[in-house]
C-alpha cells in the first residue's frame, strides 16, 4: 500500500474556510494521469494539484492540475496555492531566491513570491499573454442560458471569449442582483458550446460589495465538473484584460471579488501591463491559509 501525503488550502483568502479551495499532493511522481484523475474526484474541490520534478531541470518543478472531471492546462488558485504550500511547508528549494518556475500543460509559469517574517504574504503568476475570440451578439441566448432577462445583460459592453491560457466567455451584467440570479441552464450550454468557444462562463458586474474592488464575478464551468468556482484566478486575469481593452480600468490595481453567493468570498489582484493598446504582462495574485493535511492510502 502506498502512502501519499496530500495538503489543502484555502486560496485567495487569508481566513480559514473561505476563497477557493485545494489539495496538493507535493509528491506525485510515479502517479500516472488516470490516478491523478482519481484522485481529484475523490477530493471533489474545484482543482487538485500534484507536483512532480521538472522535465527541464532549469526549472524548480512541474504540476498537473485537475478539476473532478478533466485535466485543464493552467489555473489561478492551483498555481498560487501550490506555491503557497511548497514555500511555507518547506517542501521546494527554489533555484533563485523570490521566485519559482512550473512546468504546466500550457508552458513555463513564473511564480513570484514575498515572505514576511514566516508569512507568505504576496504570491503573483505572470500568466500567458491573452488570446482575444469572438464577441458574440446573440444577447438573448446568453440570457436564457444563464436564465435571466437580455435586459439584465450590461448594454454597451461586449459578450467575448477571452484565454490566458484557458477560455471563457465573458459575460458583464448590470448588477449583483442580476448575479444573484443565475442559475445556468447546462442542456442549453452543452448544446451551444462550440458556438460559443467555450462552455466556461464568467458573468460579472462592475457594482461590488467592497468598495475598493472593482468586479463582482462568478463563474460556471458545470461540464468540467464544476457547477461554480468560488474564486477564478486564471479567470480573472483575462477579465483584467478585458477591463483594459474596453476601458473599465487602466489596468494597474483590479481588485476581484468572487464567492459571496456560495458563501467563500475571496479576493484576486490582477495587474495588467500595457502600451499603446498592446497587452504585454498579465499578473494575477492573492494570498493562502493552511487549512489540513494527510495522507491518502493508495493500493
Amino acid at each position: 500500500m502506498k502512502k501519499i501525503n496530500y495538503y489543502i488550502t484555502d486560496v485567495f483568502t487569508d481566513k480559514q474556510f473561505g476563497g477557493n479551495q485545494l489539495a496538493v499532493i507535493p509528491d506525485g511522481k510515479g502517479l500516472n494521469g488516470e490516478l491523478m484523475q482519481k484522485i481529484a474526484r475523490e477530493f471533489n474541490f474545484s482543482e487538485t494539484t500534484f507536483v512532480t520534478p521538472p522535465d527541464n531541470p532549469e526549472n524548480d518543478c512541474k504540476v498537473r492540475i485537475f478539476t473532478p472531471g478533466n485535466e485543464v492546462p493552467t489555473a489561478g488558485h492551483p498555481t498560487i496555492g501550490t506555491t503557497f504550500i511548497l514555500m511555507s511547508e518547506e517542501l521546494l528549494s527554489p533555484k533563485k531566491s523570490g521566485r519559482i518556475i512550473m512546468e504546466q500543460k500550457v508552458g513555463d509559469i513564473l511564480v513570484n513570491f514575498k515572505k514576511e517574517g514566516n508569512a507568505y504574504n504576496s504570491i503573483t503568476m505572470f500568466q500567458p499573454l491573452p488570446e482575444f475570440g469572438r464577441v458574440h451578439e446573440n444577447i438573448s441566448l446568453i440570457a436564457e442560458i444563464l436564465s435571466v432577462d437580455p435586459g439584465d445583460i450590461m448594454q454597451g459592453y461586449p459578450i467575448q471569449s477571452i484565454s490566458c491560457g484557458n477560455i471563457f466567455l465573458y459575460i458583464p451584467v448590470n448588477s449583483i442582483k442580476t448575479l444573484g440570479k443565475i442559475k445556468v441552464r447546462t442542456d442549453l450550454l452543452e448544446k451551444y458550446g462550440k458556438e460559443l468557444d467555450t462552455t466556461e462562463l464568467y458573468v460579472f458586474s462592475t457594482e461590488t460589495i467592497d468598495k475598493n474592488a472593482t468586479t463582482h464575478g462568478r463563474m460556471f464551468a458545470p461540464m468540467f465538473g464544476i457547477t461554480e468556482d468560488p474564486v477564478t484566478g486564471s479567470a480573472s486575469g483575462p477579465l483584467g484584460c478585458y477591463l483594459v481593452k474596453y476601458g473599465l480600468s487602466d489596468g494597474k490595481k483590479i481588485i476581484c471579488e468572487q464567492g459571496y453567493e456560495m458563501g467563500r468570498p475571496g479576493t484576486v489582484h490582477v495587474t495588467i501591463e500595457h502600451e499603446q493598446n498592446r497587452i504585454s504582462a498579465v499578473k494575477v495574485g492573492g494570498v493562502g491559509v493552511l487549512v489540513g493535511k494527510g495522507q491518502l492510502f493508495i493500493d
